[in-house]
């Protein structure tokens, strides 16, 4: 590793600090990140990198994106306000998320180069265009802007 400190060493850190701070969200989710760390690469019998450890946030971000929208549907107060709390925390691991103005010109830039233009080309975009924007743009979103693109 370099001299930088790991995420997986802030992680570290920062569950220490929100131990003493008694902070329990913090402390809760950075708990359950740590956990899917470590059965990731218990499962992987590897050691995660910051890519690696980025994707598990990742996962761990939509899945409760996805969560609050189902408790927002059913109208659970109690649990929309917890998981908007643990999405705060992991975006404060992640790198800065692209606007849709961004994503749109990566899009665009994207279908010039593949010379993608139907429906039937947006496999062939999106393997193009998917490493680009990886943990830095919602792959719901990114696939919306390419459907809207391509006729």
């Amino acid at each position: 590793m370099s001299e930088q400190n790991s995420l997986k060493d802030r992680l570290q850190a920062d569950l220490k600090a929100s131990m003493k701070a008694k902070d329990k969200v913090r402390k809760n989710t950075i708990t359950m990140i740590r956990a899917e760390i470590l059965q990731h690469e218990k499962d992987e019998q590897i050691k995660l990198d910051d890519a690696g450890v980025t994707d598990v946030l990742s996962h761990q971000l939509k899945q409760r994106r996805d969560s609050l929208a189902d408790f927002k549907k059913g109208g659970r107060e109690d649990l929309i306000e917890q998981t908007e709390a643990e999405i705060a925390v992991i975006e404060g691991y992640l790198p800065k998320q692209l606007s849709e103005e961004e994503i749109t010109a990566i899009v665009d830039e994207t279908i010039a180069e593949t010379g993608a233009s139907t429906k039937k080309d947006m496999g062939r975009l999106m393997k193009v265009l998917m490493p680009k924007v990886k943990g830095i743009a919602d792959g719901k979103l990114v696939s919306r802007i390419v459907g809207s693109k391509l006729s």
